[in-house]
């Protein structure tokens, strides 16, 4: 009984509309503490010690779900890109060119729009990233609960496209926040990765062996001075994703089915509530609207993952260089880029790590932008979603009508 509930709760998890909801209540549960009578309890809680003094780490609760917990949810997404390029959607170069070029595009634009309004804004010589990250969970819980009715392509271009734009924002990271490189404690890490990838390489299966080596190469980039969540995608990437003859499964479909719940349950709706307390008040709602970082955000997210995304799309279908999804038209395609405009984990990191000199208020108003765009792009893809739906099962129902008239007849 107790391994049936467990194998079921796991599989709930594991669907991306159960996901996506925890993100959100996670979110808005931040929200409204921040801003009840008991915000200051929320600040303390944030801003509460960690530290382990023997490994000279001295992080408040925040930076252990930023810095931590984060590298488990990268972790999954690394396996899911290391499937897809050699085993999914992405291993065929023809149905991979739609959602690769458009994730290109879908970053571009952003970054390009985002550092043009924001020109000079303290914070904004690498604020500019904040808007280039479309989140995975987010985007496929808006398009399960909504998009039921929309052919299976969407779902497939969807992920595509989130995994390649999540490859393309973790580069960004990678590059524009390492500040200070340590060559020793960066050889340690990919001893690590060496390591990780040796053990795959001669099927080692014990995860006696996996997570020490996890937890060190981690340890060894926050040393080195680079992100520490790059350990998860660098190790989800060496995992093996073919399976061998009498396997049941590869050790990458093993780990993601293990992973991917506590990813989903509790990593990203725990950094969620620590990176969305945003104190909503009239000085933000102010700026919100008028302030050019702010501005620069919205714009970028809102309109530049929409522009990218489907003006790439549109333009290379147009050319003929490559097909469109199966079934879908261009109010379909639209739809699906508006959905690339949430950015709510991602960006909400970024939004962290590019602000953290400028000031708290620049953070504040930097992730009530992000939150704000992203419930905008959520409930609109969802409206157009609804309505595309109802014209496909439009379709659907006469299709069914001529064949039966057609059999009738015959």
């Amino acid at each position: 009984m107790i391994t049936r509930v467990r194998s079921e709760l796991t599989r709930y998890l594991r669907t991306e509309t159960v996901g996506g909801a925890l993100l959100l209540i996670a979110a808005a549960v931040a929200l409204i503490w921040v801003n009840s009578p008991w915000g200051a309890s929320y600040q303390t809680m944030v801003d509460t010690q960690l530290s382990i003094p023997a490994l000279h780490l001295d992080l408040t609760l925040a930076d252990w779900t930023k810095d931590g917990l984060l590298a488990v949810f990268f972790f999954v997404a690394g396996l899911e890109l290391k499937r897809e390029f050699a085993v999914g959607e992405l291993a065929d170069p023809k149905r991979a060119a739609l959602p690769v070029i458009a994730a290109v595009g879908g970053v571009i634009v952003p970054a390009l729009i985002a550092f043009t309004i924001g020109y000079g804004v303290p914070g904004m010589d690498r604020g500019w990233a904040i808007p280039v990250a479309t989140d995975i969970a987010f985007a496929l819980a808006v398009l399960a609960m909504t998009g039921s009715r929309i052919p299976p392509s969407a779902r497939v271009f969807l992920l595509s496209l989130a995994v390649v734009d999540d490859l393309l924002a973790i580069v960004v990271i990678a590059v524009l926040f390492t500040a200070t490189l340590s060559m020793l404690w960066l050889g340690v890490a990919l001893a690590c990765c060496a390591a990780w990838a040796l053990a795959q390489r001669r099927r080692l299966h014990t995860p006696l062996f996996y997570l020490p080596v996890a937890l060190v190469c981690w340890y060894a980039l926050h040393e080195a001075g680079i992100h520490p969540t790059l350990a998860g995608v660098a190790l989800g990437l060496l995992t093996r994703v073919r399976t061998d003859p009498g396997e049941r499964t590869a050790p990458a479909t093993h780990l993601e089915h293990v992973v991917q719940p506590i990813s989903a349950g509790f990593c990203v709706p725990l950094f969620a509530l620590f990176a969305s307390g945003v104190p909503l008040n009239s000085a933000v709602f102010g700026s919100l609207f008028t302030d050019r970082l702010s501005l620069a955000i919205i714009c970028g997210l809102l309109f530049g993952k929409v522009i990218g995304i489907f003006g790439v799309s549109w333009l290379m279908i147009r050319l003929g260089w490559v097909k469109r999804p199966a079934g879908l038209g261009n109010r379909d395609m639209f739809a699906l880029s508006v959905l690339g405009a949430i950015g709510f984990t991602v960006s909400l990191l970024v939004a962290e790590l590019a602000l953290t000199e400028v000031g708290t208020d620049a953070m504040d108003l930097a992730k009530a932008a992000v939150l704000v765009t992203s419930m905008a792009a959520s409930l609109i893809g969802s409206a157009l979603l609804l309505r595309r739906g109802r014209v496909h099962q439009a379709r659907r129902d006469a299709d069914e009508h001529k064949r039966t008239e057609k059999g009738r007849r015959s």
